[in-house]
């Protein structure tokens, strides 16, 4: 019977996990509230400013956050579908990007512009949108920006409207080239590329706005605490991966070991490497892994937070294992023994999760390096949402690339010093 279920699951292992995962967030949603506070929280989501940071959880209650998250993951996983795209490390962190995103700063609504602008991009350069698909869905981390000028610009609301949506759509069609000039500035160190493209451009649009007198001012609604039912569910969720993977992997470890010997330098997709088990292992370790930093910290499980902890478990498929996360994450821990600031800081408990993005540091130039990477992002991450008001959803994703530029080159410099000095020894 049991290789009956693994054999009719064998090649399906993300799609099925995907598609579970996006039932059991309309599940939550339906058991956390009634359907008319639903509604209400849906439209509360959809009409509020989205900028960094707005958590779903204290601004529409926890069933309308969920609810968000399922419409937004369904929405993906049926892009992708419908392109025809085999369900891959990439795709598995694209959607979880957006599942997580989804409990803060994401809605079906505003990331349609961004998504219509990319194919109107791949209309003009007569390719097909499966090319692009991956670019679009990363791309919606400018959403906010939507939402924001429908609020800020002085004129009716119908030409606000037409601005902002005009806006999106142009941003989208961007982003699909500037994402490839900055990947070849980080060289793959940073794995929230598109963060980093989405950064520049919105601190473009906001020296554009602010030219006019306008300005995006940063926003902070937060939800303290760690409900236990959420904790459980979060470590219930994870372990269940884990086992999947266990599962059709037969018990085996050993494809797991393997997987964790990559640097994890983009592109690192360890469906295509390793396998889907192994990779659901890794997933679960890593969703296991940053669950319990934050519970040891005494964080707190809003939705800033575990949007952060979806996304860390979606590129566990794609670039992130325990032994290239670990020394960024205590970097970013160890930071705060010199720093005012406190792991429990808000913007410290997103910034560690999400050091996940300088994972390739660690895995490519050692312990030390992945150290020094933590604590250079946990400087930088407090700071730079200031540059375009809070419009970058990704706001991890540029400081992650304006670390992995600044300290890579310098990391590769001193290796090669390094080495020459040994060969001219050696020589003599």
């Amino acid at each position: 019977m049991t290789e009956k279920i693994r054999n009719a699951l064998e090649g399906k292992e993300m799609l099925t996990f995907s598609i579970a995962t996006a039932l059991l967030l309309f599940i939550a949603a339906f058991l956390l509230a009634p359907p008319k506070e639903l509604l209400r929280g849906m439209v509360t989501i959809v009409l509020t400013r989205d900028a960094l940071v707005t958590d779903y959880f204290e601004l529409a209650g926890f069933g309308a956050a969920f609810f968000n998250a399922g419409l937004v993951l369904s929405l993906a996983i049926l892009l992708i579908r419908l392109q025809k795209i085999p369900f891959t490390g990439l795709t598995m962190a694209v959607l979880y990007i957006n599942a997580g995103f989804a409990l803060f700063g994401k809605n079906p609504v505003n990331v349609l512009p961004m998504l219509l602008g990319t194919w109107l991009y791949a209309r003009f350069h007569h390719a097909g949108m499966s090319r692009y698909i991956y670019t679009a869905l990363f791309g919606s981390c400018l959403a906010p920006m939507v939402t924001e000028l429908l609020y800020l610009l002085p004129f009716s609301f119908a030409v606000n409207l037409g601005i902002a949506v005009t806006t999106g759509i142009f941003a989208g069609f961007v982003l699909p080239p500037l994402s490839v000039h900055t990947a070849s500035m980080h060289m793959g160190y940073n794995l929230f590329n598109m963060g980093f493209a989405g950064g520049l451009f919105a601190f473009v649009m906001m020296c554009v706005l602010q030219s006019f007198g306008l300005e995006s001012n940063n926003v902070f609604i937060w939800r303290y605490g760690r409900p236990l039912w959420l904790l459980t569910g979060l470590y219930l969720y994870f372990a269940a991966a884990l086992l999947f993977g266990l599962f059709m992997n037969r018990n085996s470890l050993r494809s797991l070991l393997r997987l964790m010997r990559h640097p994890g330098r983009a592109v690192a997709d360890f469906v295509l490497m390793d396998g889907a088990p192994a990779t659901l292992v890794n997933m679960g370790i890593i969703g296991l892994l940053c669950t319990t930093y934050i519970l040891l910290i005494g964080g707190d499980l809003s939705g800033p937070v575990v949007g952060a902890l979806l996304t860390a478990f979606g590129f566990a498929a794609f670039g992130v294992h325990a032994r290239n996360y670990l020394p960024v994450l205590a970097g970013v821990l160890l930071s705060t023994f010199f720093t005012h600031m406190q792991p429990t800081t808000p913007g410290i408990q997103m910034g560690a999760v999400f050091a996940i993005g300088l994972a390739p540091i660690a895995g490519q130039f050692g312990i030390l390096a992945g150290v020094i990477a933590g604590m250079l992002h946990a400087a930088v991450v407090v700071c730079s949402s200031t540059l375009y008001g809070g419009l970058n959803l990704y706001n991890n994703g540029f400081s992650t690339g304006l670390v992995a530029i600044v300290l890579v080159p310098a990391l590769e410099s001193f290796i090669k010093g390094f080495q020459t000095k040994k060969e001219r020894k050696n020589r003599h």
